[in-house]
């Protein structure tokens, strides 16, 4: 049987397939639309899934969301109600949309779904709530047959962060913690405090929290969080306001740390990163501080974790580090994209009974987008008139690759395969260099992805060899770049931070075999197993999806050297742009 699952109308849109119980299809509609975040019908990401089984909407036996509206804008409603007359533009503001539109989310995808069945009888519709759709996207697709399992995000319904035991195919909840008592919103609110953008600058403070001290870490637990002896926590609502239309946070937040809040072109002062590096203190011992809740309720010796705040890397690492459980595994897609995937796992198992496969690789390194032929790139290099070497077997091309490139210390687009469903690039839409450059990582920040110079690049590194450069047991697993540790060498400047950690990229065969080909050829040549990682897109792009936006990418910014499955191309022998666009007009502030 076919099961389809969808997220939209919020942000992070994506369309996820299932064939009885696996993963056949899954992307975000971003990646076709390229507006970042988008959060529109996924009717981009349906056709692919449709198209790469090669069925039609009338195979699919049922369509599945990850959300329940209508608790949301019950939620909603009583939010406003007692916080009047606080937020009545807001209130007058979004009444009309949900009224008009949110609240028919049922007919809204029933006219998506027409559009792509031309009028005709679609399948069934059901609806998952936000957090089971985060527990079912995290546990099913990992290798443990039992798991506590830990979601948190900004907000679902109502639920901030939940607790779940898993065990085969069944999973059952133990607890929540609802809004507006929120770590997701907690953090989004120093985001905007620091001047980023909130649910996409989150990364940005994680990345800047190093350059600083914790020195308002005791403020901020005394005055604007409270920790529970039971697990739970309470935000201080006198410092937070989120139904404010002048931002997430009252006057009184302002007043505590004695600075207003920073606009996105101020300068970045020591201020700024001592409190980024606050928050993210207490970040991790409100994350720890679940965990062990679980833990005592559970029992369990795995963890899994899902929800916006599980792609806080560094959190991740400290709680893996914490030895609190023997194994943790995070879903790669664990925003709303990867709701998706939830809601249709849990309508399979969950509400049909249907019995798990629980396999190493069940997700299939999250490399589930779309990919090209080699037949359709010639096609499109040809009729752009580039001038390209295309190579009959991938070792010779990692040869040319590492040798006449990578070590040349020039920066490489490489596209290979099927897209990643996640945020992060793994090695199918990534920019690599070479790690061991001190240029490399100023060049791919200013020159290649044009953004700010404190931002840190992740490590790819053959799994074999991670415990020789890195403070990381060989059997644990992480190949999807959501774990922090320390470098265990300065012999690596391009993807080693300030504060001597990397986000780290195991890459194990099985998983990877096409980057783990590459690493191999690198590490066979330089005796350096590890390549410096980045996804492959300008600041406020959504990544590569397609040769052609590739192709833009690469003649657009300062990469030296482009591949295409098993075309190689250089920069210095174009003759021609493939597009009269001026790419910097399309540069958004992410």
């Amino acid at each position: 049987m076919y099961t389809l699952g969808l997220s939209c109308f919020y942000h992070d849109s994506a369309a996820v397939l299932l064939k009885d119980g696996e993963i056949i299809a899954a992307a975000e509609e971003e990646r076709f639309s390229r507006k970042k975040h988008d959060s529109s019908f996924p009717g981009h990401s349906i056709h692919f899934c449709l198209t790469q089984a090669n069925i039609t909407l009338d195979n699919i036996d049922a369509v599945v969301f990850y959300d329940k509206p209508i608790l949301k804008f019950d939620r909603l409603l009583e939010t406003y109600f007692s916080s009047a007359p606080s937020g009545l533009k807001s209130f007058l503001r979004a009444m009309p949309v949900w009224l008009k539109e949110k609240i028919y989310f049922k007919k809204m995808l029933r006219d998506g779904l027409k559009k792509l069945t031309n009028g005709k009888k679609f399948p069934p519709v059901f609806f998952s709530e936000h957090h089971l759709s985060h527990a079912a996207s995290a546990f099913y697709p990992s290798s443990f047959e039992s798991a506590a399992i830990l979601c948190i995000d900004g907000v679902g319904e109502w639920a901030s962060a939940s607790a779940w035991v898993g065990n085969k195919n069944n999973i059952r909840p133990l607890f929540e913690i609802q809004f507006p008592h929120s770590l997701g919103l907690f953090y989004s609110t120093f985001t905007g405090y620091l001047g980023f953008k909130v649910n996409s600058g989150e990364y940005k403070m994680m990345g800047l929290a190093p350059y600083g001290k914790p020195v308002y870490k005791d403020l901020i637990h005394k005055n604007l969080i409270a920790l529970f002896d039971d697990g739970s926590f309470q935000l201080n609502l006198l410092y937070f306001n989120f139904t404010s239309e002048e931002g997430m946070f009252s006057e009184e937040f302002s007043k505590l740390f004695g600075e207003s809040p920073r606009k996105s072109e101020d300068t970045i002062t020591q201020f700024h990163k001592d409190i980024a590096a606050s928050v993210q203190a207490v970040t991790e011992d409100v994350v720890l501080h679940l965990a062990k809740a679980v833990k005592k309720m559970t029992n369990e010796k795995n963890l899994v974790m899902a929800g916006g705040v599980a792609l806080n890397c560094v959190a991740n690492g400290v709680l893996l580090k914490s030895g609190l459980f023997e194994k943790i595994a995070v879903q790669p897609a664990s925003g709303d994209s990867g709701g998706a995937l939830g809601c249709a796992l849990a309508y399979y198992h969950l509400h049909l009974k249907k019995e798990r496969l629980i396999s190493k690789n069940f997700q299939k390194g999250s490399f589930l987008g779309p990919a090209f032929t080699s037949a359709e790139i010639k096609s499109t290099l040809d009729k752009h008139h580039f001038l390209y070497t295309e190579f009959a077997n991938e070792n010779d091309l990692d040869s040319e690759l590492v040798q006449n490139h990578l070590t040349k210390e020039k920066v490489v687009g490489f596209f290979q395969g099927r897209m990643e469903f996640g945020p992060r690039a793994l090695g199918s839409r990534s920019i690599i260099g070479d790690a061991r450059s001190k240029e490399m990582q100023s060049t791919m920040n200013l020159a290649i992805k044009k953004r700010e110079s404190f931002r840190p690049f992740a490590p790819i590194v053959l799994k074999e060899y991670v415990e020789d450069y890195f403070d990381w047991k060989k059997e644990d697993e992480s190949p999807y770049m959501l774990f922090t540790t320390q470098s265990k060498t300065k012999n690596l400047p391009a993807i080693t931070h300030v504060d001597g950690s990397a986000r780290l990229q195991v890459v194990d065969r099985d998983i990877h075999p096409r980057v783990h080909a590459l690493l191999s050829a690198f590490k066979k040549e330089t005796d350096c197993p590890v390549l410096i990682n980045t996804s492959f897109n300008v600041r406020g792009e959504p990544i590569v999806c397609t040769p052609i936006q590739a192709l833009k990418c690469f003649m657009t910014t300062g990469m030296d050297t482009l591949v295409l499955e098993n075309f190689l191309l250089t920069k210095n022998e174009q003759t021609s742009k493939v597009t009269d666009v001026k790419w910097e007009s399309a540069y958004a502030e992410d």
